[in-house]
Order: structure tokens, then C-alpha cells, then sequence
């Protein structure tokens, strides 16, 4: 296998799509969870009202995340970016306003790709490309004994270097400073 990961921008976005998609089982939410203002407004739109959500980030200049190739097939994706442009996510967690801090909050690896240590590959190419911008403390905010990913396993930030700043009943943050 070829592995490459590759920021996402305005000339692969068409990538994200073919990710985030039916044949993966994530075409529903087009990883527009954390824009949306609130959980329940969130659960209760379509699959139209996320992929045009999704297009509107790219129109407005949003690229959050990194695509992951394998043999040249999009077959990954995480999210990230600035912590506080995620209302929702400062919310729920009860965070303070901090512009410099990163936030990984999602992960979509497609079925055929999944236990291959792809996630783990993923998140150390991201981690590399933010340290060369300059990124100083990144989080991460995955659920303890879950078998919902998208937020991704407590142990790919484990492996990765993350401490554990913060628990709270089931919400977890860790972060992993350069």
C-alpha cells in the first residue's frame, strides 16, 4: 500500500465527498456535526441540509481537515482545526476561549481500509503537517469504551503522544503539546 495524506483544499475536495459517502456510511453527515449549533438541531436534518452545509464551508473558505490516499484512492479523513471556531464543541465541554489551540474531532477511515493502522498513520502525518505550521497544543476528544470512532479511539491519541487533560464522566480531552 501507498499511503499519502494531503490537506484539504479547493482542488481535492471532490475527495472529501467520495469519503464521506453512502457506499462508507457516512454520507448523512458530511462531517458538519460540531458546526451545527446544537445536538438536537443536528439529528434532526437531512443529508441534503449537511452536504449543502458542507459545500457552504468550502465556498466560505473552509478547509478543516486532511484526506487520507491509499494507492491513490481517498480512503480517509480527519478533521481539524482552530478549537474555537466549534461553538458547539467549546460548549460542551465548557472551554475557554483559546484561538492557538488545534482541535482533531473527527475521523472517517472507509470499511475496506479499517484495521490496517491507517487511523494511527493519519493522525501522525496530521500532527507532523500542524507542527510544521507552528501549531503549539492540539486536542483530542474521544469517547471512552464506545464503539461510535468518529471522534476517534482513545488509544490512536494514546499511541500519538496525547495526555489525558481533562475527565468528566464520559467526556474526555486529551492534548499533546510541541
Amino acid at each position: 500500500m501507498v499511503i499519502r495524506v494531503e490537506k484539504l483544499n479547493e482542488n481535492n475536495k471532490d475527495d472529501f465527498f467520495k469519503v464521506n459517502c453512502k457506499e462508507n456510511g457516512s454520507e448523512w453527515c458530511n462531517c458538519v456535526a460540531w458546526w451545527c449549533p446544537t445536538w438536537d438541531e443536528f439529528k434532526n436534518r437531512t443529508e441534503t441540509q449537511n452536504r449543502a452545509q458542507r459545500e457552504q464551508l468550502f465556498s466560505d473558505g473552509e478547509f478543516d481537515g486532511y484526506l487520507l490516499y491509499v494507492d491513490e484512492k481517498p480512503a480517509g479523513w480527519c478533521q481539524v482545526g482552530k478549537r474555537d471556531r466549534l461553538g458547539k464543541l467549546c460548549s460542551q465541554y465548557d472551554l475557554s476561549p483559546s484561538p492557538e489551540i488545534f482541535a482533531v474531532t473527527c475521523f472517517q477511515i472507509a470499511p475496506e481500509y479499517r484495521k490496517k493502522g491507517l487511523t494511527h498513520k493519519l493522525i501522525e502525518e496530521v500532527l507532523a503537517d500542524l507542527k510544521l505550521l507552528g501549531v503549539k497544543h492540539i486536542q483530542g476528544f474521544p469517547k471512552r469504551n464506545s464503539n461510535d470512532p468518529w471522534t476517534g479511539p482513545e488509544s490512536v491519541f494514546l499511541k500519538s503522544g496525547f495526555q489525558l487533560e481533562l475527565e468528566s464522566n464520559e467526556r474526555l480531552i486529551y492534548g499533546l503539546k510541541f
